[in-house]
Parts: structure tokens; C-alpha cells; sequence
């Protein structure tokens, strides 16, 4: 499901060649996977080089070419990565293997924290939501017309029909997300739309006791009764953290869920990623 549920490293390398010569042999050593310093066996010292370094540290790349292969390089920062956050730009700027992936430990007490804002995607993954989110504006206008209509297939029936939150089946509907965090693999990422209101305390992202209470009902009902429930978490985004507004929806997350238990409880979704 397309969510901006926005979204470190920095590296250093340096390259440093020291030849050092003796009447004996000499073996070479390599250190830190960057320098290479051939040893002498002899036991007097050699003088000190004056060398410059032939191959000085290269210039960092700029996020947007980080992750992509330099025979698909654009000649400028393409529109869809401009004008980013610098979280957005920071997680751009890592490549893919310097990011590892979220466990389920980590992701249990994130959520459990209310530290939801450091879940994040790769790399990769964030550059290529980014880039799918333009193109969901160009030809649907909005991501709200495009989970509407492509995703929920709510069109005109975005009323709710029971009077109470789950009453009515029809009111719900469990889609995989999208683009989902960068999670250890085994990690499923659902999210849970719904036409009915999920009320919040005034001026606060927090549900209200009673809203709180029937999501997770519902959540008991449908995953933790099918499966261990240590191994289901579920969250609402805070607002400044939704790309989607206008349609309510929370987040459930599962660990080692069966592949039949996905198909059931989902009607048979898949995450889609081409527009």
C-alpha cells in the first residue's frame, strides 16, 4: 500500500599504498580491505615515502545516483527525488548494503515505543516508491484516487454500512502494503482500510480508548486467534506520517505467517508495484 510512513550511514574510505624494499622477499598484507602494505623481512626500516597517494579518495556520490547501476545514471537529480526531506535524503545517500534490515525484535519495540517514524525502507525500496508515487499523481491525479480505485475498489461506496466499527465486513478490507519497510524477510506488512472513523483524542495521534479497544478485537479475531501472538503487532500511523488521509486504515505487522494464512485473510491480494 503506498504509505510516505516517512522515511544511516555514513562511510569513509581511504587508500593508502606503502612499498617498502630489502634485499630479502617480501609478502603482502592487505588491511581493512582498503590498504595494501607490502612487508619487509628484513629488520631495518625503511625511509619514509614522500609519495602522494596515486589514487585519492573518490568524491561521495550524490544520493540520487546512489543504489543505481552507472550505466543507468541520470545527467541530473531526477523531479521525483527533488525538493526531499533530509531524513528522505539521508536513507537515498546509504547504499543498500550499509543498511541492514529491521528484525523482528527491533520492529516489536519500535512499535512498542511508539518509535513508528524509525521504521524505514531501504534504500533502494524508498527511491523506487518515490519515483512509483509521481507516477500514481500523473495518471490518477492523487494517491487517494488511485487506492480507491485500483486498490480498495471503493468507488461511490466509501460510506460505511455497520453502525459500530467491524460490524460489517464490507466495511473493512486487508491489503498487503505496497512498499514496505525494510524488514527482515520473514515480516509481513498488512494494512487494514476501513470506512468507518478511527477516532483519535483531541489534539493528540492517539486512538481513543474505546476505538483502541475494538481495533484490537479486531486484531485478536483475525490474526492472533489464527497464529502466536507474539507474532503480530499492530499500529496506526500519526498523521504527519500518512501519505493517504482521507481513508482510514492501521497497520499490522506478522512474523513467519503461513502462506495460506496470507492468501485467506487478504482474499487472495498481492502487493502491486507497477502503475
Amino acid at each position: 500500500m503506498p504509505h510516505l510512513d516517512s522515511s544511516t550511514t555514513t562511510t569513509t574510505s581511504s587508500t593508502m599504498t606503502t612499498t617498502f624494499t630489502s634485499l630479502e622477499t617480501a609478502t603482502t598484507t592487505v588491511l581493512d580491505e582498503k590498504a595494501a602494505v607490502t612487508l619487509s623481512t628484513t629488520i631495518a626500516d625503511p625511509p619514509p615515502s614522500t609519495d602522494t597517494p596515486a589514487n585519492p579518495d573518490p568524491q561521495p556520490l550524490p544520493y540520487w545516483l546512489v543504489n543505481v547501476p552507472k550505466a543507468q545514471w541520470p545527467t541530473e537529480c531526477p523531479p521525483f527525488l527533488q525538493n526531499l526531506p533530509p531524513k528522505s535524503i539521508q536513507c537515498l545517500s546509504t547504499p543498500d548494503a550499509l543498511h541492514p534490515r529491521q528484525d523482528w525484535a527491533l520492529v516489536k519495540e519500535l512499535v512498542a515505543s511508539n518509535q513508528i517514524y524509525l521504521l524505514q525502507r531501504m534504500p533502494s525500496d524508498l527511491r523506487n516508491y518515490l519515483e512509483y508515487i509521481s507516477k500514481i499523481k500523473a495518471v490518477y491525479g492523487s494517491v487517494l484516487d488511485f487506492v480507491v480505485r485500483k486498490r480498495l475498489g471503493w468507488v461511490g461506496q466509501l460510506e460505511a454500512r455497520g453502525k459500530r466499527p467491524f460490524e460489517c465486513l464490507d466495511d473493512i478490507k486487508i491489503l498487503y502494503n505496497d512498499w514496505p519497510y525494510g524488514v527482515e524477510k520473514d515480516i509481513v506488512h498488512l494494512v487494514v482500510w476501513t470506512k468507518f472513523e478511527l477516532d483519535e483524542e483531541p489534539g493528540t495521534d492517539d486512538l481513543t480508548p474505546e476505538i483502541f479497544r475494538a481495533v484490537d478485537g479486531f486484531v485478536e479475531r483475525t490474526f492472533r486467534s489464527r497464529m502466536p501472538g507474539e507474532n503480530v503487532i499492530w499500529f496506526k500511523n500519526w498523521k504527519s506520517l500518512k501519505s493517504v488521509h482521507a481513508i482510514e486504515h492501521f497497520h499490522v505487522m506478522l512474523y513467519k505467517a503461513s502462506p495460506e494464512f496470507l492468501h485467506e485473510v487478504t482474499n487472495g491480494d498481492a502487493p502491486v508495484q507497477q502503475i
